[in-house]
């Protein structure tokens, strides 16, 4: 039957309609953000990219039980883990999110390895879920190597501890307290075997935080762990678990390490150096009057200088230098005034502080990462 005028206008009127619906939803669709559905891994040592610059890693390796984690777009949550391991030895995986190289596996983008004295800052922030009914540890590893390789086990592991949970300790032994970052930790200090690890432990659980990495290399330098002439590998953030572990999660990861003039020690210059550390003792305290020579023969402009105060001893008061630490691991640097160090000119500057047992001198001394001779 041949369609009257007033069907056949319908019947234009709905292709016109449709058509109209389907250039809408065109539009819709190449500028509307697609929904990117959330990956898992099981395998062993599977991996994905978040963010399109960060690489989720399963990482299970001490422990044959199942193991999956599930990546996000901000991070990862372990999805499922079974099985345990006994809490006086080594966890059974290290599931994580990380910025640079691990065996070989490097992210996206990523300008890892790179010198320590190349960088200037390093800024990092991370968040974490915590879980019940499961023994673990929440931890951020820094790893570091004299060269910038991109595979295996590096020299030296530096770990901060966000939070554990049941009878789990870091490798090695408790070597003192000290401040980074403006926070106090419990510091441990050990070897696996394989490399050097050292740990600084959170006195309670944090679930968050904004730092710089380089506050921490920082500490591995003055502690003679690593050297400005070694390379920052990767970070890595995630949990160690010894128990259980599904619904632990980094909810947010973000890793950024700045290049620049001033490494882990700050300016340039020569940092060729003696250092003179003359103390008057008594019972209960001291103070500790601290000479810097540059025995360089260029300028040093701008000056750190990186010491680890014995056992015992804490510093209460410090003039003619800004001090990160009062105890353990410290690091003093210029004030406005004293900051440029001709070729054989001094700066000094002065310690007070407590001791309890007997009273020694800090045993090695590092100008801007370059270890100085002692008077």
């Amino acid at each position: 039957m041949r369609p009257s005028p007033h069907h056949a206008r319908r019947a234009r009127g709905l292709l016109g309609a449709l058509l109209t619906s389907l250039v809408s939803l065109a539009a819709l669709l190449t500028t509307a953000p697609v929904a990117q559905a959330d990956t898992t891994i099981c395998d062993t040592f599977g991996s994905t990219t978040v963010q399109g610059r960060y690489v989720v890693q399963n990482n299970r390796w001490g422990t044959s039980a199942t193991q999956c984690v599930t990546a996000t777009d901000s991070g990862f949550r372990i999805a499922q883990a079974d099985g345990s391991v006994p809490t006086n030895g080594a966890p059974k995986s290290y599931p994580s999110i990380f910025n640079g190289c691990h065996y070989t596996n490097c992210s996206p983008g990523t300008n890892l390895p790179a010198q320590l004295s190349s960088i200037s800052t390093a800024p990092s922030s991370i968040s974490f879920n915590y879980v019940n009914n499961a023994v673990y540890d929440a931890a951020y590893d820094i790893w570091l190597d004299p060269t910038p390789r991109t595979d295996g086990v590096n020299r030296t592991e530096i770990m901060i501890w966000f939070n554990r949970v049941g009878s789990v300790q870091p490798i090695g032994s408790p070597v003192g307290n000290t401040n980074v970052g403006g926070r106090d930790w419990q510091v441990w200090s050990g070897g696996n075997g394989t490399n050097d690890v050292l740990s600084f432990v959170a006195p309670s659980a944090m679930s968050s935080w904004n730092f710089d990495v380089m506050d921490f290399v920082r500490q591995a330098v003055s502690r003679g762990l690593a050297q400005n002439s070694w390379y920052l590998t990767s970070v890595q953030a995630g949990f160690e678990p010894w128990q259980n572990g599904a619904g632990l999660a980094v909810t947010s990861f973000s890793s950024t390490v700045n290049k620049g003039s001033s490494g882990p020690g700050t300016p340039g210059g020569s940092t060729a150096c003696k250092v003179a550390y003359a103390t008057n003792v008594w019972q209960g305290g001291f103070t500790a009057d601290v000479t810097i020579t540059n025995t360089g023969t260029t300028p040093v402009s701008g000056w750190k200088l990186a010491f680890a105060l014995p056992s015992g001893q804490q510093i209460t008061n410090a003039w003619n230098a800004n001090l990160s630490g009062s105890s353990g691991a410290v690091t003093a640097s210029n004030v406005s005034h004293n900051g440029e160090l001709a070729a054989g000119g001094q700066a000094t500057f002065g310690l007070q502080g407590t001791s309890s047992g007997t009273f020694t001198k800090p045993s090695a001394f590092s100008l801007n990462g370059t270890a100085c001779t002692t008077a």
